[in-house]
């Protein structure tokens, strides 16, 4: 697949969704039956489609550009360049959306958690709320169903959980399917083909959701307890299966790509469709299914505790001994819990609940002991009588394994610069880099990138000898 290809897929995106913003936000609102909103939407959709169109002819006329300039230039140069600029905006704008949605998660899980449901209370109000912030006073109220008169300026929070979606998927190709031999699949741990590797990615998603689906419809789903085990059952299950599939590192994104689906889904399926038919109700005049809006209240409070592992599965690329050890998917699984946890905790704590205190010191407990099981064991026995490794041997190593991405000059398809400016093509860089080198290469053996260039385990031991000998040039 060409990066023109992948320009053409992000346009198309582009177009998709400045499309669906604009026409779901004009039907919605239009819904309210008044004539002078009504007006009033026309002539914003005026507006909002004539900035769609010359976003999307903007866009085109970009890509095209970039598209063209990758052709007509040389090609081994710009077409990595012009992939980590397409990484960079993509992963900047889904960095965007998640703090938005996550944080109208905490935020709402809050309110609900802290709205007085005693005193001075009307009867068609379920709970209150006083606040400061900014400089300011707020007073929110929550109806028990609907106010008599549906307002015209109505927020829905949806399309910061769609767009963060939209984008990780997009990301996920980018980084993980568009270069699937050098970043999904790992030869080491199964030998497949990248298309088979992508099928089975993108197949982790949808089983997922429909495991989850089917069991919110199930009786257990009133079993909290039950219900948490056996999710968090089926996730370290999926984590195994998929650290058992792909590179480490994939594997630990599409676990939070299948967690992120689920909630995307609880919102696009469940959640906005319950609230949607209590506005068409409230406007109608007909009784709500109450249990509509149970269960959409449900699914966003198994949101609210899905954030935690889904933000660690995004950052866990900086954090090789987690995804990197022999045990990475039950340290996946054990920082899952502990992140349940201490969302848990927080959650009860703005009930003004107490009970529940012990579960702060135990994810701290946990926190360490995972630090603890993951810790390298001390070379100290294996390594005393090693024979010496010259500094010669490990330059030929790194030479010949490492300097395809780590040179100023790379020759990898992927890296137009070094990663993270690590550089190993003189003695005095490979020499002050020689801690990152045991970590990756040695101790967590996530380098090089999904064993692209075979390093055998001889060559690392040899690393890990000349380093224990004390890293010596001479």
């Amino acid at each position: 697949m060409t990066t023109l290809t992948l320009l053409c897929i992000l346009a198309v995106v582009v177009w998709v969704g400045l499309t669906i913003t604009l026409r779901i936000s004009n039907r919605e609102k239009a819904r309210t039956g008044d004539l002078d909103l009504v007006d009033s939407i026309t002539t914003k959709a005026r507006i909002i489609a004539t900035f769609q169109k010359v976003a999307l002819l903007s866009s085109i006329i970009l890509l095209s550009a970039l598209a063209f300039k990758l052709y007509h230039d040389n090609t081994a140069y710009m077409e990595p360049h012009i992939l980590e600029w397409i990484n960079l905006v993509v992963r900047w704008t889904h960095v965007v959306f998640g703090i938005a949605w996550i944080g109208a998660s905490f935020y709402f899980i809050f309110l609900e958690n802290s709205l007085n449901r005693t005193e001075g209370l009307k009867d068609d109000i379920a709970g209150n709320l006083w606040a400061l912030h900014g400089g300011g006073f707020y007073y929110i109220e929550k109806y028990k169903v609907a106010p008599e008169k549906i307002p015209q300026h109505l927020h829905w929070f949806k399309y910061e959980a769609y767009f963060t979606w939209l984008t990780g998927f997009l990301l996920l190709f980018i980084v993980y399917y568009f270069n699937a031999s050098s970043f999904l699949i790992d030869k080491e741990v199964l030998d497949i083909e990248p298309n088979t590797g992508v099928a089975i990615g993108i197949g982790s998603l949808v089983v997922s959701w429909i495991f989850y689906d089917v069991l919110c419809k199930s009786p257990l789903v009133n079993k909290n307890f039950l219900f948490l085990v056996i999710m968090f059952l089926f996730t370290a299950g999926a984590a195994y299966v998929l650290c058992n599939v792909f590179s480490a590192r994939a594997a630990y994104i599409h676990v939070g790509a299948l967690l992120g689906t689920i909630m995307a889904a609880n919102v696009f399926f469940v959640i906005i469709p319950s609230q949607k038919a209590l506005v068409q109700a409230a406007k109608d005049g007909t009784e709500l299914d109450l249990t509509l809006g149970q269960k959409a209240g449900l699914r966003s409070l198994h949101n609210n505790y899905f954030t935690l592992p889904v933000v660690f599965v995004m950052i866990s690329s900086h954090y090789p001994s987690t995804y990197g050890s022999e045990w990475n998917w039950a340290v996946l699984a054990g920082l899952s819990a502990v992140s349940i946890g201490v969302k848990h905790f927080w959650n009860i704590y703005e009930q003004g609940e107490l009970y529940n205190r012990w579960l702060l010191p135990a994810a701290v407990i946990g926190l360490i002991a995972l630090a603890l099981v993951t810790a390298p064991s001390n070379p100290a026995t294996r390594l005393k009588d090693a024979p010496a490794v010259s500094f010669q041997e490990v330059q030929a190593i790194i030479n010949e394994r490492c300097t395809n991405c780590h040179s100023a000059t790379p020759t990898d398809k992927v890296w137009a610069t070094a990663p993270n400016g690590i550089m190993f093509d003189t003695p005095e860089q490979i020499v002050n880099m020689t801690d990152r080198i045991l970590n990756r290469a040695v101790i967590t053996r996530t380098m090089p990138q999904a064993n692209q260039t075979g390093m055998k385990q001889e060559e690392r031991d040899a690393i890990e000898i000349w380093i224990y000998q004390g890293a010596k040039i001479k």
